[in-house]
């Protein structure tokens, strides 16, 4: 259950910050930042503070070559899913979405990946241990 609120908060501030759709940081803030600056400036800084936790957790965890090689996986799969004809690619839209989604995939696994590992073998890391 973890990895998933963990992997649905990533989605929620990967699309938050833009998706296809006219709800979203970029698209709200071409259009009315001029307007409404300092919404937009307070609205960027927590987004930004979200994308820093997550980033972070993520590096420290599984490193930029443990992420490149989860969306490798992510890739992957969704390939197999097109060449088996139950995915299409033809709609661009769909595409974002897709996109969003696997990129918070990357980052539900980097932010889930101590847990996983605890789990898996039994040590804790350092962050893990009780003083």
């Amino acid at each position: 259950m973890g990895f998933f609120l963990r992997w649905g908060f990533a989605f929620v501030l990967l699309a938050a910050t833009f998706n296809p759709t006219e709800y979203n940081y970029v698209d709200w803030l071409r259009s009315y930042g001029s307007a409404n600056l300092s919404i937009g400036v307070l609205t960027g800084l927590v987004l930004g503070i979200g994308y820093i936790i997550y980033l972070r957790a993520t590096l420290r965890s599984i490193g930029a070559f443990g992420m490149l090689l989860v969306l490798a996986v992510v890739g992957a799969g969704l390939w197999v899913l097109y060449d088996l004809g139950v995915l299409r690619l033809d709609n661009a839209s769909f595409n974002v979405w897709l996109g969003l989604a696997a990129l918070s995939f990357v980052l539900g696994v980097g932010l889930s990946w101590s847990h996983v590992r605890r789990a898996l073998s039994g040590q804790a890391d350092m962050d893990d241990v009780d003083e």
